[in-house]
């Protein structure tokens, strides 16, 4: 008796990553006839379908609506590619691919996918602090997510590693919490958004924050969890501050080893380098958008387009390839 041979689905368009990038790529992939499959908590990341938007607290510069939360905004996104018939949304790690005479198989932890197109948007993941303590207390007190873990928080004292528009978000979302919110910067002033500089100008004066500028955290210390950090300088003549938590926003590393095993070129900083006209790689029917990109200005919005841009792309070539 001859062994089944193992189905392996058909698609126009694969998309690894469903952030709002892959979702809003998805979409279009269907308005345009592809059909479209879209792969969330795909490789190396563990936040699934909604994206890393799902981990913001308020959302303010997405055209459309003046105000929303990160949820709500990746929600609608995902309600929106789910409408088509052409779409299919799944919780899959994509582990590998394999280029192929005409596209690509793309093999997950749960099955296999022929595909003639593929789109890489598969965004970031934290940088981590490298200093003792930093691993042995993760989820022990150090954290990531200010809009995950806050309310973990409640009238205690924590600190915040990072002085980007992000960081200050964060500290932001953990000043609606906690009694208390340290942040520490390495330089003499964080850089965020001047609305976002505003509402910490706020928090300061309310006594519910402090910003420790110039200083970088090199020890965590504690027992079961966190109870203090250990500075490179004095702070109130002391290096050594108390507290009950520390959330760290000192970046992003982006996900491009899976392009990268394929050929797919990357930047120095392992940014995917792509075409911005059309979001297209080095390898023809591969695609890049959002924040694994070599693009110098991340927003969710300039994620979508390029990944409506890519879905266009993708079209053509499906079309190109048919004739």
């Amino acid at each position: 008796m001859k062994e089944e041979t193992e189905k392996i689905e058909e698609y126009d368009f694969l998309i690894i990553g469903g952030g709002v990038t892959g979702l809003a790529a998805a979409m279009y992939g269907a308005r345009l006839g592809l059909r479209t499959i879209c792969f969330g908590a795909s490789h190396g990341s563990e936040i699934p379908l909604g994206g890393v938007i799902t981990t913001t607290n308020i959302v303010e510069n997405y055209p459309g609506f003046i105000r929303l939360s990160g949820p709500e905004l990746a929600d609608k996104l995902k309600e929106h590619a789910s409408s088509y018939d052409l779409v299919t949304l799944k919780e899959e790690k994509v582990e590998n691919i394999e280029r192929k005479e005409e596209g690509f198989l793309v093999e997950t932890d749960s099955g296999k996918y022929n595909t003639k197109t593929i789109l890489f948007a598969t965004g970031t993941k934290w940088k981590k602090l490298d200093v003792p303590g930093a691993k042995e207390f993760e989820n022990k007190g150090v954290a990531f997510c200010a809009l995950c873990d806050a309310a973990l928080y409640k009238n205690k004292i924590v600190g915040l590693v990072g002085g980007s528009d992000s960081a200050a978000k964060d500290a932001l979302v953990l000043t609606e919490h906690a009694k208390y919110v340290y942040i520490i910067y390495r330089r003499d002033k964080i850089r965020p958004e001047p609305i976002n500089m505003k509402r910490i100008e706020e928090k300061i004066k309310q006594k519910k924050l402090e910003i420790i500028n110039n200083t970088n955290v090199v020890e965590i210390k504690g027992d079961k969890s966190v109870k203090s950090v250990i500075l490179d300088k004095k702070y109130k003549e002391n290096n050594e501050l108390v507290l009950d938590g520390l959330f760290i926003a000192i970046g992003h590393i982006p996900l491009s080893d899976l392009a990268k095993n394929i050929g797919v070129k990357v930047n120095e900083k392992n940014e995917i380098i792509l075409d911005h006209r059309t979001s297209e790689t080095n390898i023809p029917g591969i695609y890049a958008a959002g924040d694994v990109t070599d693009k110098p200005f991340k927003q969710a919005i300039t994620g979508v387009a390029e990944g409506c841009t890519a879905a266009y792309s993708a079209f053509e070539h499906v079309t190109k390839s048919s004739l």
